[in-house]
């Protein structure tokens, strides 16, 4: 055997392949944390917000792909457990005057037990009939937030104003670079505790509720148990986000919760690639850096450029950014296969 037949069964090898897959995967990781990381120390104060934003509705967008893409569940609700967290927040903080650490795990616990429950009624339904429930939802939180019984607490249509803490031990940072590192450190937990989650019992219980449910009973898999579980999970990483949202804005109002809200999240998910944890951040970055693009090309049709670009993107990568991905890593592959 020759040299070049070695070379050549090396790279066909599917152990080798395998393995330079991973290679390029873990390098993807370590390049894009590490702009996460130095981002703040190189741009304005606005663009640190816009990561900041970027990331939280990152949490949210991760949120659905855990219901959607691993459980098989539709929401187009997601609003209204974002809203149920930024208020649970900043009425703990404001009004309980308990510190943010303490207060976005217990407005997470709170959005938990409130998607646990919806999961209930909603079994009984799937497709778009379940996703016609959770718009409902979406519909519903930002009339029920303006009732004159709950405004001392959520300030009613005036909405509420959060005190945004600055940074702790004498740090010298201000606050929006404070909050993008409480916010990312926070995201990398939940992406952490998400990839445990989809590799454990749970998580092949999910996939197999979504791949078929009668096959998945017939297994023995609880599918009340588990479809209520996703909604839950969902539901409390949706909340995080909110909080979130509620600290770095540092205001809540009814009308930043609306339907659009929803609608975008879902949007976010399949840009992203559903089902791929990973897509979360690029989904995020489309909803907030395309919409400004948009109306830097015609203000007066921001939104009909905004969809144009939906149109191309989904059109050019059926699949999303995990589309994209896959195509530039077997790109990268080919070219140092060459060498």
């Amino acid at each position: 055997m020759t040299v070049q037949d070695t070379a050549s069964r090396r790279s066909t090898d599917p152990a080798s392949v395998i393995g330079r897959r991973l290679t390029i995967e873990r390098i993807a990781s370590v390049l894009v944390l590490s702009l996460l990381l130095i981002a703040p120390m190189l741009v304005k104060t606005f663009i640190v917000f816009q990561f900041t934003m970027i990331i939280i509705y990152g949490i949210a967008i991760m949120s659905l792909h855990l219901l959607t893409g691993w459980s098989g569940q539709f929401s187009l609700g997601h609003s209204a457990f974002f809203a149920v967290g930024a208020y649970a927040t900043g009425i703990l903080m404001e009004h309980g005057n308990l510190p943010y650490p303490a207060a976005l795990p217990l407005a997470g616990a709170v959005c938990f037990i409130f998607g646990f429950l919806f999961g209930f009624p909603a079994l009984r339904l799937s497709g778009i009939y379940l996703a016609l429930a959770t718009f409902s939802l979406a519909i519903a939180m930002p009339q029920f937030l303006k009732l004159g019984t709950f405004e001392a607490f959520t300030g009613g249509v005036q909405g509420l104003v959060i005190t945004k803490p600055d940074a702790p031990f004498g740090l010298k940072l201000n606050q929006d670079i404070w909050l993008y590192y409480v916010t990312l450190a926070v995201a990398l937990l939940l992406y952490g505790l998400s990839l445990n989650l989809l590799h454990s019992r749970t998580g092949r219980a999910w996939m197999a509720i979504r791949d078929n449910q009668i096959a998945a009973s017939a297994m023995g898999v609880n599918l009340t148990m588990y479809k209520t579980l996703a909604f839950g999970v969902s539901a409390g990483m949706t909340g995080i986000g909110g909080g979130l949202a509620a600290i770095v804005v540092g205001f809540v109002a009814p009308d930043a919760y609306s339907i659009t809200l929803s609608n975008n999240l879902f949007i976010g998910m399949v840009i992203g690639g559903v089902g791929w944890l990973p897509g979360s951040l690029a989904g995020a970055a489309f909803l907030v850096l395309i919409p400004n693009l948009s109306e830097q090309i015609s203000k007066g049709l921001a939104g009909a450029v905004f969809g144009v670009f939906i149109i191309l993107v989904i059109f050019l990568f059926p699949g999303g950014a995990r589309q994209a991905a896959q195509l530039t890593a077997s790109w990268i592959r080919r070219l140092s296969g060459r060498h």
